[in-house]
């Protein structure tokens, strides 16, 4: 004889695996449009590196700095503007990203962050940061452009820790050569002062002057993922289990019905 609270774990049964259905229709959603922004980006990425390449002026129009498109910018080096971003890695080795801001030729004071390259972190005690490239003068620098600088998910960033804040103002004298682990254009002109143009130049190759190992800095940009076709695997998977959880569903509605619906014998 079936306990009489059999019905009631049955209906719990039926809320949970609907619950779960719901939930993993939604995953499965979310994946296909992680997968649609995936293809997204790669047709801006393709539609920014078809551009003709873009020489950066101080009135250059902001619909001209497409991401993804070549570009070039003639300047004189700010030095004593530069930081280090944290944790970017190289080929498995962890580094920093050097960005300094390049005031551009012409009578404004417009001028644009570039991040120049990848050099490692000092790991072993006693070893020394290798010293970074200062060259003087008027540079002409080639690149690609970023509509920001690429940021990396802060586990602090929930709290009220600054452990890598940009200083307030810069140059620091607290703190020569600021390190942190992302960098946002509006906070770094404000301590800066410049007047940034509101884009970002990835240095591909380097300067006239710099080849044959007078320049360290590695220049092997990471592109973003492109790989939709996982998301839709993953969105595959998602709703495969939604199905099964489905069918769950009907079994133990019909079962509740038929428990329900049973006449009772005296």
């Amino acid at each position: 004889m079936a306990r009489p609270h059999t019905p009631y774990r049955l209906f719990a049964a039926l809320i949970l695996m609907a619950l779960l259905a719901v939930v993993f229709g939604r995953l499965g959603n979310w994946q296909l449009d992680r997968a649609s922004e995936r293809d997204a980006l790669k047709q801006v990425m393709e539609a920014g590196r078809a551009q003709p390449p873009l020489a950066l002026q101080a009135d250059t129009p902001s619909a001209a700095l497409q991401a993804w498109r070549p570009a070039q910018a003639t300047g004189t080096w700010r030095h004593e503007l530069t930081v280090l971003l944290e944790n970017r890695n190289f080929q498995g080795k962890p580094g920093y990203w050097v960005a300094t801001p390049l005031l551009l030729a012409g009578p404004s004071h417009a001028a644009v962050l570039v991040l120049r390259g990848w050099m490692p972190r000092p790991m072993r005690p006693g070893e020394s940061q290798l010293p970074i490239p200062a060259p003087q003068g008027t540079q002409t620098i080639q690149g690609e452009l970023l509509d920001r600088v690429p940021r990396l998910f802060e586990l602090w960033s929930w709290s009220d820790q600054s452990a890598t804040r940009l200083p307030a103002q810069l140059p620091d004298s607290s703190s020569p050569l600021p390190k942190l682990q992302n960098l946002d254009l509006a906070d770094y002109a404000a301590a800066t002062g410049l007047d940034l143009l509101p884009t970002v130049l990835a240095q591909t190759q380097a300067a006239a002057g710099q080849e044959n190992g007078a320049d360290p800095l590695l220049r092997e940009w990471p592109d973003p993922m492109l790989d939709s076709d996982k998301n839709r695997g993953y969105a595959l998977q998602w709703f495969g289990f939604m199905a099964i959880a489905i069918i769950v569903c009907i079994g133990l509605a019909w079962h509740l019905l038929r428990r329900v619906l049973r006449p009772t014998h005296k």
